[in-house]
């Protein structure tokens, strides 16, 4: 079946150019259109997309808060969120990753970029790499905690293993080079990271990332 898609973005014109893109590929279905996050609230509820394709600055209701609302605590509908941005490091990501978004792509992202992301979106993997993820957690820094604060209650559930994991996936590691780090195979890294997500109640690895600077587990701009 094909990937449904609900394109959010104040520019008409830049919804246009989503729509060719998307369209001409056999697995991707756009299902509808909104001008802002009110409006894709609405269309959520009445079309039950697999993926929205984000904006972060929209009149009304921004991207920020209508993702919080598609898929933050307590919500289980399908709908996965990709964050589109006009810049490398928008000052709004960070609050939309932690409002549930599952990645972010920048929009002049070539077509083939934004055509592989909505796919790994809505397999529910998080489209961010891990890169990026340390470069936007390290600039963002004075957000978050320093590391001096206690740690949460809800690490105690994870064994060693998965908290050193934690700390590889929150630092910028591939699953690749979190295996090669701890010698082991990328499937049990893998394993590792599921375990991870499902003890802490996790979307992704980006929310993990996230979650392990906010809880002070990993100290913003550590090695």
């Amino acid at each position: 079946m094909a990937i449904r898609v609900l394109l959010v973005d104040d520019q008409p014109l830049l919804r246009t150019g989503f729509r060719m893109i998307l369209e001409a590929e056999q697995d991707l279905a756009v299902v509808g259109e909104a001008g802002d996050g009110l409006q894709a609230l609405d269309q959520v509820r009445a079309l039950q997309p697999d993926v929205v394709l984000m904006d972060i600055r929209m009149p009304r209701m921004d991207g920020v808060e209508a993702t919080r609302q598609i898929t933050g605590p307590g919500r289980d509908g399908p709908a996965k969120v990709l964050v589109l941005t006009t810049f490398d490091l928008d000052e709004y990501v960070v609050e939309a990753l932690r409002a549930g978004a599952s990645g972010f792509l920048l929009k002049d992202a070539p077509a083939n970029e934004l055509v592989q992301a909505i796919r790994v979106v809505a397999a529910g993997e998080a489209m961010l790499a891990p890169s990026i993820t340390r470069r936007l957690l390290d600039k963002y820094a004075t957000h978050l905690p320093s590391g001096d604060e206690p740690v949460p209650d809800t690490l105690d559930t994870l064994t060693d293993r998965e908290v050193e994991v934690l700390k590889l996936v929150a630092r910028g590691l591939s699953n690749a080079e979190i295996a090669a780090d701890l010698f082991v195979s990328e499937t049990t890294v893998k394993t590792h990271v599921g375990h991870v997500l499902t003890k802490l109640g996790l979307r992704d690895r980006v929310q993990a990332a996230v979650y392990a600077y906010e809880s002070g587990l990993v100290r913003p701009g550590a090695q």
